[in-house]
């Protein structure tokens, strides 16, 4: 994988997330009868990708992080096509133990791969530029959303990054010389 389709593959997760996110935090809220459900519910995300990270670092030796992006990607995709008809509490808890997997492996193979891509005498550098590039998009989302939610429906909302995370699964899938031959035709 190269530091591009890395670039571009996650600019387009993080611009996914980013545009449902505020949307599930309301249907967590929405689905639960309090506030300790809806605090409940994340801690169960978080506690699920923490206990999962130094199982999912051993299993990245040996399967790489290519793989475990594309797991994540795809299976990102299959879960906002279920969260639109979650109707109870506990499908929300079992769907955040899924996120916090998926979560676990995004985070742990995000940084093996952006380790390996950056020069070590620039690496303050091109991680600022890796960062940059992903923050903008993620701003550019949320501000995006805010606009286009009057004219969707919340549930269309998850289908579209549903889409997103199958095209940045694509583009992580693909050879990198495919890429690198594509920059050259467009020249």
């Amino acid at each position: 994988m190269t530091y591009k389709q890395l670039l571009h593959s996650q600019s387009l997760m993080i611009t996914a997330s980013s545009i449902v996110f505020p949307f599930y935090l309301l249907l967590l809220r929405n689905l639960g009868d309090s506030y300790s459900q809806f605090g409940l519910a994340y801690g169960i995300f978080a506690l699920t990708a923490a206990l999962s990270h130094p199982l999912i670092g051993s299993w990245s030796d040996r399967v790489g992080e290519k793989r475990l992006l594309l797991l994540y990607t795809f299976g990102m995709a299959v879960v906002m096509l279920v969260i639109p008809v979650l109707t109870t509490i506990t499908q929300v808890y079992i769907i955040q133990v899924i996120m916090g997997l998926l979560g676990a492996l995004q985070k742990t193979a995000e940084k093996i791969a952006l380790s390996r891509q950056i020069d070590r005498a620039h690496t303050g550098k091109q991680v600022g530029h890796y960062h940059l590039w992903t923050s903008i998009w993620a701003a550019l989302a949320v501000i995006a959303t805010g606009y286009i939610i009057d004219f969707l429906t919340i549930g269309s909302l998850f289908y579209i990054t549903s889409f997103m995370y199958v095209a940045a699964g694509v583009l992580i899938w693909q050879k990198p010389k495919t890429i690198e031959l594509e920059r050259h035709h467009s020249l």
